[in-house]
């Protein structure tokens, strides 16, 4: 049984991505669950090591995994958090949330997003698998995978907007901004997170499985002409589009719009 720091136990496999794998795990010690990242050292990414730098900068924020451990062998990184429950993505197979469910969930992503951005992070890649439940409680969201997160400021300023070699994020949640190749702020967080609720709310986005890029931003262009979609997200929608690219996002504002729709909801 292989054993990671002397005390981490690997489990079963529970995901993988760009980094390498993440799999559940115990502490022998004091027989608490984890989830251990793993990243080979061969692949000379080191997105791991940035990853855990994040989270332990963002420490003690509301919504965020703690990492317990960082270090390495021979042959792979390791990353040890909070083990969580099931994503968002995980739910939402096979069914859809109700518009109230789907802004109550909002409001907690806008709360766990004003947090990094107010630590002068963007994280850039907002979507339902990077949302877990807790482990024991349905009520608490965490956001996961740093991967892709980054500064928007340079010595107390907010860096200026450019060209980069990429698209940045998934495909169905990316922003327009994203998707021409613009580098990210702000607007474009809450512009993913727009997809990812009308995407909870529907079950579908326009674009689904569609690889031409061109297509996805007509699509995603149109979106704010089409009638399927609840009026309040479209609002937020069209408020992170008109946002300039160093603007701060009126929080406040946006969530008590959605809490003044949720009222409206409870009432009929």
């Amino acid at each position: 049984m292989e054993l990671i720091n002397k005390k981490y136990i690997l489990l079963d496999n529970i995901g993988s991505g760009c980094f390498g794998s993440i799999y559940k795990g115990q502490n022998i010690r004091t027989k608490e669950y984890v989830a251990i990242k793993i990243e080979p050292i061969k692949d000379n990414l080191k997105l791991l090591k940035n990853e855990s730098k994040i989270y332990q900068y963002l420490n003690g924020c509301e919504g965020i995994p703690s990492v317990k451990w960082f270090g390495k062998d021979n042959e792979n990184y390791y990353m040890v958090i909070n083990l969580l429950g099931n994503s968002l993505q995980d739910f939402i197979k096979n069914k859809t949330f109700s518009l109230t469910l789907t802004l109550k969930i909002g409001i907690k992503v806008l709360t766990i997003l004003k947090t990094i951005h107010d630590k002068g992070l963007v994280h850039r890649d907002i979507k339902p698998d990077n949302f877990l439940f807790g482990l024991n409680n349905v009520n608490n969201i965490y956001l996961i995978d740093f991967g892709f997160c980054k500064s928007y400021t340079e010595n107390g300023k907010h860096n200026k907007i450019k060209k980069t070699n990429h698209m940045i994020g998934s495909n169905n949640y990316a922003s327009i901004s994203s998707h021409k190749c613009y580098e990210l702020s702000r607007r474009d967080d809450l512009e993913s997170l727009c997809y990812m609720l009308i995407y909870l709310n529907l079950g579908f986005l326009p674009w689904n499985n569609e690889s031409n890029e061109e297509i996805i931003i007509n699509l995603k262009n149109d979106m704010i002409k089409d009638n399927r979609y609840p009026l309040v997200l479209l609002e937020l929608l069209k408020y992170s589009r008109t946002m300039e690219y160093e603007e701060k996002p009126n929080y406040y504002l946006i969530i008590d719009n959605l809490k003044s729709e949720l009222q409206i909801l409870s009432k009929k």
